[in-house]
């Protein structure tokens, strides 16, 4: 697979600017992060006496097995992770381009846009970076949120908010966009979308700023050349309910980039992927991720990875990014945001269940992670935003930040 992945050290913040809400597409599978209601002590003491198991002396057998010990931990834990990759908010415009033409993708925050071109070609310019080709077949991925222009031509100036244009909106979630002069034709379908589990959230904290996938590259996974395919079919000869199956192609599609992505990229992983793959601060993150309730401190979490408390502070801080505490109230706080989005729950019952001595408590730690009172997330539980102002309806994304 070709694979063009632009670094972005910087990871700015996307403006708060939103051109949709909508109400999600598809479910949200909390996978993870609900394993420890069902059988929270247990698995919590698997982890310890697999902690202290492993320091242990051991026959020569027993280190001979270590490293391939570790490396199955860490491939199942990465696998149980690319399972949570569900859409919780989805937006797919359908548009058909004829040069010269050039479209303004706003910043959308806690997003991934991507856009398939199914015939013709195109440039997509990202702030600061040189335009990168797509060419019919192939696939780009814009994480972060981050703006972007879409342009006929690499020297192109920007062009109007592609949600201001006029479109024909063939359902709440599905457009048709017409739009640019009388040269060659493209067509592309593009979207946006958003990932509520708090696993796939961080996930997708660690993609480059492009992720740009060739799909007539020999090498291209068969899946994902194979779902273009579909894609472009479906476009290039309509049958009933073709816009239908072209964007559930769309979800099936990018789930499938990111994942190729990352096992193509597994050994050479950084940050919160390295992380979950290091013996022993992985560990202790899938046990945070089973248990998230339990009274973790940082003293039983570092038993947990077998080691002392200053080392493994250390070194979780160096692969996550965040120290452990400070990472667990994130993970616990995105949890409550899902939760509260998605089903009838109090501010009270998340807060017993997430490890907070009082509602209180739990109500600060919210709203300083996620930047709104639980209750505010609450009331609108399956309630469309505000209409925006201009021609078009927004498009709708996660509220909570990461």
């Amino acid at each position: 697979m070709r694979f063009l992945a632009v670094a972005d050290p910087t990871r700015p913040v996307a403006p708060a600017t939103t051109y949709m809400v909508v109400p999600p597409v598809l479910s949200v599978l909390t996978v993870i992060s609900t394993l420890g209601l069902l059988g929270r002590q247990n698995h919590v003491h698997r982890c310890e006496i697999l902690a202290h198991s492993s320091d242990r002396p051991g026959s020569s057998l027993w280190h001979d097995d270590g490293m391939e010990r570790q490396r199955t931990e860490g491939s199942d834990r990465l696998a149980r992770v690319l399972h949570t990759l569900r859409m919780s908010g989805t937006f797919y415009c359908h548009a058909e381009l004829s040069e010269p033409w050039a479209l303004e993708m706003p910043a959308v925050d806690d997003s991934v846009s991507f856009h398939v071109v199914t015939a013709g070609a195109c440039w997509l310019r990202l702030p600061d970076a040189e335009p990168i080709e797509l060419r019919a077949g192939d696939l780009a991925l814009v994480p972060h949120g981050r703006g972007h222009d879409l342009l006929s031509d690499a020297g192109a100036s920007r062009g109007p908010r592609v949600d201001l244009l006029p479109q024909e909106y063939l359902s709440a979630h599905y457009s048709m966009l017409r739009h640019g002069g009388s040269g060659r034709a493209a067509q592309l379908i593009c979207g946006i979308v958003s990932f509520d589990d708090p696993a796939a959230r961080e996930l997708m904290r660690t993609l480059p700023a492009v992720l740009s996938i060739g799909g007539d590259t020999v090498s291209a996974a068969s899946s994902v050349r194979d779902t273009l395919r579909l894609m472009a079919g479906e476009l290039a000869h309509p049958h009933l309910g073709g816009e239908a199956v072209a964007t559930r192609l769309a979800d099936i599609l990018v789930v499938q980039a990111i994942r190729s992505w990352i096992t193509g990229d597994a050994q050479g992983a950084t940050g919160w992927l390295r992380a979950l793959q290091d013996e022993r601060i992985g560990r202790t993150l899938e046990a945070i991720h089973a248990d998230p309730g339990a009274e973790w401190s940082l003293d039983r979490l570092a038993q947990v990875a077998a080691m002392s408390r200053s080392s493994f502070s250390a070194r979780f801080t160096e692969l996550v990014g965040d120290p452990p505490i400070a990472y667990l109230t994130r993970w616990r706080m995105n949890i409550a945001a899902s939760r509260l989005r998605e089903h009838d729950v109090t501010a009270a019952k998340l807060a017993t269940e997430l490890g907070y001595q009082s509602e209180a408590a739990f109500n600060r730690a919210f709203t300083r992670i996620i930047g709104r009172t639980p209750g505010s997330v609450r009331s609108r539980r399956g309630q469309p935003s505000a209409p925006a102002t201009g021609s078009a309806p927004r498009v709708g994304v996660s509220d909570a930040s990461s």
